[in-house]
C-alpha cells in the first residue's frame, strides 16, 4: 500500500486553480495539508473566498490559510481580464459556510514543514510570494521540503508581457528566492501548459459525467476558454495549474529536463522572464527541472476520471 505524498497547495483561484484543487482532493495517491492563498488573479480576499468555495464544492474539511495580498517589493498586477471579476466568473458560486484558519499561510508553510521533515512537497500555481516569505523567515526549512512543484514562467515567451508569464510577473523577486534556494524545483511554464488545451470536446467529458461537479469544472473551462479565444484564436483555455498535480500523480504523461533558470530583474522589457537555459549554453548548473511535454489526451483523461469520483 503507497502512503499518500503530504502537499500544501498554494495558489490564487482563478479557474485552473479552482480545478487542481478539486482533482487533489480526488486523488487518494495526495494528502492535502492545506490550502494556502495568495493575491494573483485577483486580490487576497477573492482567492480565498474562491478557495473556501472550491473546497466546500469538494465538501471537503481541509484547512484554509490566507498569505501574502501583495509582492515583495513591486506593486501589485491581476488578471481580472482573463478570470472576471470574482475570479471565477462562469459558474454559480456558493456562499462559503466556514471561513480560514486564524494562521498566515507562511506561518502554516513554516510549521508543516518543520513537523514533517523531507515528507512534504509545496504545490504553488500562483505567485511564490508564501513560500518566498516562509523560506526567508525559516531558512531552516528549505533542506527540510522535498519538492516544490511551481506553475509559473515560460522557456519562450511570456503572456502578460511579450517576455514574462503572469505568475512570474506577479513577483519576480518572490521568485528569485525560490529559485536560487536550492530546493528540489519543478517548473511547469507556459511552454508545456499550452499543450493542455480544454477544446469543446474535452469541456464536454466533463458535463457528460452529469454531477455538479461535472457540471462545475465544464462551466469554469467554458467561460476560461472565452479569452483565450480572443487573445489566441483558441478553442479553448490552457489548463495550466492541474498540471502540477497531475505530474504528482502520472508523471509517466510528461516529460521534464534539468535547466539552469534565472529570474530576471532588470526591471526592463523582459522584467520577470525565467530566463530557461534550454541548451546548456551557459554551464550553469541546473536549479530546476523543467517541463518540456504532456500527454494531454492522458492528462485530460485522468482529469475526467478523477472529477467523476465526486457524486
Amino acid at each position: 500500500m503507497i502512503t499518500p505524498r503530504p502537499v500544501i497547495l498554494d495558489l490564487d483561484p482563478g479557474h485552473d486553480d479552482a480545478v487542481n484543487i478539486l482533482l487533489a482532493l480526488a486523488s487518494p495517491e495526495l494528502r492535502v495539508l492545506g490550502l494556502t492563498t495568495v493575491f494573483g488573479n485577483v486580490g487576497l480576499e477573492r482567492t480565498t473566498r474562491n478557495a473556501l468555495i472550491t473546497r466546500q464544492i469538494a465538501r471537503s474539511d481541509v484547512p484554509v490559510y490566507a498569505g501574502a495580498d501583495r509582492p515583495l517589493v513591486q506593486g501589485r498586477i491581476s488578471a481580472e481580464a482573463v478570470h472576471g471579476e470574482s475570479g471565477l466568473d462562469g459558474p454559480h458560486l456558493p456562499i462559503p459556510t466556514r471561513g480560514t484558519e486564524d494562521e498566515h499561510a507562511a506561518a502554516f508553510i513554516i510549521r508543516t514543514v518543520r513537523a514533517h521533515p523531507s515528507e512534504v512537497t509545496l504545490v504553488p500555481t500562483g505567485p511564490l510570494t508564501n513560500v518566498a516569505l516562509a523560506f526567508r523567515l525559516a531558512p531552516d526549512i528549505i533542506p527540510m521540503v522535498r519538492e516544490v512543484v511551481w506553475m509559473g514562467g515560460s522557456t519562450d515567451t511570456g503572456n502578460w508581457t511579450p517576455a514574462a508569464e503572469f505568475n512570474a510577473l506577479a513577483d519576480p523577486h518572490a521568485a528569485h528566492v525560490v529559485f536560487g534556494s536550492g530546493v528540489p524545483l519543478t517548473m511547469i511554464g507556459l511552454n508545456a501548459s499550452h499543450q493542455a488545451i480544454a477544446h469543446p470536446a474535452r469541456v464536454e467529458l466533463f458535463r457528460e459525467l452529469g454531477t455538479p461537479t461535472g457540471a462545475f469544472v465544464a462551466d469554469l473551462l467554458a467561460f476560461f476558454a472565452e479569452h483565450h479565444l480572443e487573445r489566441y484564436g483558441w478553442d479553448g483555455g490552457a489548463l495550466h495549474d492541474p498540471l502540477t498535480v497531475a505530474y504528482l500523480l502520472r508523471p509517466d504523461l510528461f516529460r521534464v529536463q534539468p535547466m539552469h533558470v534565472q529570474i530576471d530583474l532588470s526591471g526592463g522589457p523582459s522584467h520577470g522572464r525565467t530566463v530557461a537555459d534550454v541548451w546548456h549554453v551557459t554551464g550553469q548548473a541546473p536549479t530546476a527541472q523543467v517541463m518540456t511535454r504532456v500527454d494531454a489526451d492522458g492528462f485530460f483523461e485522468l482529469l475526467r476520471d478523477r472529477i467523476a469520483t465526486y457524486r
